[in-house]
């Protein structure tokens, strides 16, 4: 019987052990592959901006840079655009031409409709049940039994409105 005397002597990998590397990366691929988006749903996404804030997207998806939202815009006037946890949300423009420090989220917290601003009645005015709330979102008519949520509003450094959760005072009804 012949002896393998040196290392030249053992043969390279099978086809067998081949065949089993091959199965193994191929399975550990797909499995890998398919729980990808279980552990991404887990992961909460990272807003990029400090603080939890957002940056706020008009219509289209775009970013809302400030300079261009103050060009378009009238003083007073109230643009709704995506926010915090995607909710439809209201950029004040002041009356000195400016983003105001505060944005009015626009789910009726009566039963969760989105609530219009009216700019002739200068309100915001539910069109489901009828609860209405002033220019900064306090509730004036009901059945709503809240005001509406605030959220705060700042310009970041490249222009960009950022929208953060609102954890000042609420100046309309003086509640923390």
């Amino acid at each position: 019987m012949a002896q393998l005397s040196s290392s030249s002597d053992v043969p390279d990998m099978g086809r067998r052990q081949f065949m089993n590397f091959l199965t193994f990366g191929t399975i550990s691929g797909v499995a890998l592959g398919a729980l990808y988006p279980a552990v991404k749903y887990f992961i909460p996404p990272s807003s990029g901006a400090a603080g939890g804030g957002v940056t706020a997207k008009d219509a289209l998806g775009n970013d809302v840079i400030a300079s261009e939202f103050i060009a378009t815009h009238n003083p007073g006037d109230r643009e709704l655009v995506q926010g915090l946890k995607g909710d439809p949300t209201y950029i004040v423009l002041t009356e000195d031409n400016a983003i105001g420090e505060y944005g009015v989220n626009a789910v009726c917290t009566h039963l969760g409709c989105v609530v219009p601003w009216n700019a002739a009645a200068n309100k915001f005015i539910c069109p489901c049940h009828g609860s209405q709330y002033d220019a900064t979102g306090k509730v004036t008519r009901g059945p709503a039994p809240e005001s509406l949520a605030l959220v705060s509003a700042n310009t970041s450094e490249d222009g960009k409105v950022i929208l953060t959760p609102w954890t000042e005072k609420d100046f309309r009804t003086e509640n923390a």
